[in-house]
């Protein structure tokens, strides 16, 4: 436990720390992780796909269809965990079997399809109403849930620890999923007018023309998406793009 929380605090990218996240958990027996975190989540919504951070180490044909085509939106370990915060056996989805909707039994039946049987999900405490994390510990082929509960009933507080240990390093990390990251210049401006400066002062600060600070302005806010740059400082910032340490 030690040298991973070690590993995870000196971690200085999200490829790094999710390599050595996905290794420990293989460790437990499971194998295939999905992790996922929005901080756009609303009544009806987990936000645009663009924004939301998701890491996965399950094969590419079915990240596909899970993931891109938002098969986990109906999966009913989604529905649990946006319900509930803590740690949950697979064990749920067959006591509750005749409360399923027929959209959440086709994603049984997809993840069946693909050796998705057995598992936990871990629906981590956020801090926001407009945040939320989980991640998915799939047990590798051919282990039964009775058997990925006895694993959990010896390891499940150490795994539910190192969990959370890397949710709140990821959240904390820059990301760079798919969508577009700011310029230096852009991400700069912004800075600056999150430190209250007028264009004219950061013009004077960065040594540019005033027509140039709004464009770059401007650009910024078309690549984070928003329509103000008070939004643009505010999403930058929620994502980790602004005031980030050289290196990171």
């Amino acid at each position: 436990m030690l040298k991973y929380l070690e590993a995870v605090t000196e971690a200085h990218s999200i490829e790094a720390l999710w390599e050595l996240h996905c290794r420990t958990m293989a460790g437990f027996g499971f194998d295939r992780l999905i992790y996922g975190f929005t901080r756009f989540r609303t009544a009806n919504s987990l936000g645009n796909r663009e924004d939301l951070l998701v890491l996965s180490n399950h094969e590419p044909a079915y990240i596909r269809r899970f993931v891109d085509d938002q098969l986990y939106y109906h999966a009913p370990m989604t529905r649990w965990a946006l319900e509930n915060v803590g740690a949950c056996s697979w064990s749920w989805m067959a006591d509750n079997l005749d409360m399923l909707t027929e959209s959440e039994r086709a994603v049984v039946e997809f993840n069946h399809q693909h050796g998705v049987t057995a598992g936990y999900s871990i629906s981590f405490k956020d801090i926001s109403v407009r945040s939320k994390g989980a991640i998915a510990l799939t047990a590798r082929r051919g282990m039964s849930q009775d058997e990925a509960d006895a694993i959990w009933a010896e390891h499940g507080r150490e795994i539910i620890a190192m969990n959370n240990v890397a949710h709140l390093k990821l959240t904390n990390m820059p990301y760079h999923g798919e969508r577009k990251n700011l310029t230096r210049r852009q991400r700069e401006a912004l800075e600056w007018v999150g430190d209250g400066k007028t264009t004219a002062d950061i013009a004077i600060i960065m040594g540019l023309t005033a027509a140039t600070v709004e464009k770059h302005l401007r650009l910024a806010r078309e690549t984070l998406d928003v329509e103000t740059t008070a939004q643009a400082v505010l999403k930058a910032s929620i994502q980790n793009q602004i005031f980030v340490l050289e290196g990171f």
